[in-house]
């Protein structure tokens, strides 16, 4: 059945960092793409008026992309602006005139989870929710009793198939691309299993620390603000079934699969970090527990899966920032053609800074009879300006309805299951230098034959790793 088109676009939070950076600039694209042609009302309590409130959207284009002079004419015509407090009645009957007679409007909330139920609750009671979608933004809670706290709320007044929790990860076209792979190709598919694979190792590094950031960071940690989201997405991804239909629902079914086989993790599986220098950063507590950097080990408890280590890493103020997915698999038997000690095959999937996927596999050496090397075949190129950018896909696929790429209840309740008991910051972080790969318990605490490091090159694209 096709899905509604949304005839408006509310977002609260419009004098906000992420309306400044990410959503005025994503909302330009797609005027310029000629994808958007409906009102667009931002709400805040800023004491501003529409003036002021194009005169940020045109700054926020200056700064983060480029300001197109015929897009922007044309942005600019579409923006409507509600001042007020969330909490007053007069701000959402405000908005309902704005709304004029839009039917099916689609509200964002670009504003801390905190505000979420009080605006819900203004949303149904002025009739603004009506026939309309929700549009949150991550963090979806903060544990697996706020998530289900915020579920509630949302629940109270949208349908599941209305709410649409962004993570803009899963709209990045490497992520995307990691899926298409897996099920495209034939030759994989017989490989893609416990029979096969020795084990996966995800890493996330980056190289700078919470910039700025250290009143938010010390409230999230590591854990929380990439591993049981965007790195659970990426490994759902490599683990999921092809689902039984094309429809979204078949997609997230398969994904849901994947977290409800994983068990929560424990405090022997898990080894936390937090690189030096981080107590000074503004905003941290002076004895902060907060980690900037984890190592943790799980197992997905499936007839593919089961007894195929899952390693993640992840941290801030690592030597580069790169986020890459190995899958090894396992060595052949030793023979005469098949010595012991030989370089062991694995798939590469990088996700930024380029996209690449390339295959490990061993081969003669230039020398006769010398011990067998290893190549690889890659498959790599950077992003073109024709492809969409995060927020572009999730706002386009938001208004018109496809929740493929979205985050489902049921989905983000699973993924809190798993690592509520390693969330208790009474658990030892260790210590790292800034531009190491973490804490040496990590290094310890790694798949078999150790952790491959990302390799960046200095135009930042891939490089092969020097072993794996």
């Amino acid at each position: 059945m096709p899905q509604i088109q949304s005839d408006a676009l509310v977002f609260f939070g419009a004098t906000g960092d992420l309306a400044h950076k990410k959503i005025f600039p994503a909302l330009q694209a797609l005027v310029k793409r000629g994808s958007l042609n409906i009102p667009i009302i931002g709400v805040a309590k800023a004491g501003w008026n529409l003036d002021q409130l194009k005169a940020r959207a045109k700054d926020s284009l200056e700064q983060h992309g480029g300001l197109d002079p015929i897009a922007w004419d044309k942005l600019s015509s579409l923006l409507r602006y509600v001042d007020g407090d969330y909490n007053d009645p007069a701000t959402f009957s405000a908005l309902r005139t704005a709304l004029g007679n839009a039917q099916h409007p689609a509200h964002y909330l670009a504003i801390p989870p905190s505000l979420f139920e009080e605006v819900v609750d203004q949303l149904v009671k002025s009739g603004c929710s009506k026939g309309g979608r929700m549009i949150v933004e991550k963090p979806f809670g903060h544990d697996l009793a706020s998530a289900q706290e915020l579920d509630r709320i949302l629940l109270a007044a949208f349908p599941e198939s209305s709410i649409f929790r962004i993570d803009h990860y899963l709209a990045k076209g490497p992520v995307q691309n990691m899926v298409s792979f897996r099920f495209s190709n034939s030759f994989l598919e017989p490989l893609w299993n416990r029979e096969h694979i020795e084990s996966i190792q995800i890493t996330m590094a980056e190289d700078f620390g919470v910039q700025g950031r250290g009143a938010f960071y010390d409230q999230n940690g590591t854990v929380r603000d990439v591993v049981q989201n965007h790195l659970f997405q990426l490994l759902c991804n490599l683990a999921m079934e092809s689902p039984a239909r094309k429809d979204a629902e078949s997609i997230r079914d398969e994904k849901v699969k994947v977290l409800k086989a994983i068990s929560p993790i424990g405090n022997e599986d898990i080894v936390r970090g937090q690189f030096q220098g981080y107590l000074d950063e503004k905003g941290v507590a002076p004895n902060s527990n907060t980690e900037t950097f984890v190592a943790l080990r799980l197992e997905i408890q499936s007839w593919r899966w089961a007894g195929v280590p899952v390693y993640i890493r992840a941290g801030k103020n690592l030597p580069v920032t790169c986020t890459e997915v190995i899958t090894r698999f396992h060595c052949p038997p030793v023979t005469k053609f098949t010595p012991e000690g030989l370089p062991q095959d694995y798939i590469r999937f990088r996700v930024n800074p380029d996209m690449t996927i390339a295959m490990g596999v061993s081969v003669a050496g230039a020398e006769q009879n010398s011990p067998r090397e290893l190549a690889e075949l890659v498959a790599s190129r950077q992003p073109t300006a024709e492809q969409m950018e995060p927020y572009e896909l999730v706002l386009t696929d938001a208004l018109c309805g496809d929740s493929s790429i979205f985050a489902r209840q049921d989905y983000v309740e699973e993924a809190w299951r798993i690592v509520d008991p390693i969330l208790d910051a009474s658990l030892p972080v260790f210590p790292y230098a800034p531009g190491t790969w973490g804490p040496k318990d990590a290094k310890a605490f790694a798949p078999p034959r150790g952790w491959v490091n990302p390799v960046v090159d200095a135009n930042g694209k891939t490089a092969k790793p020097p072993h794996a």
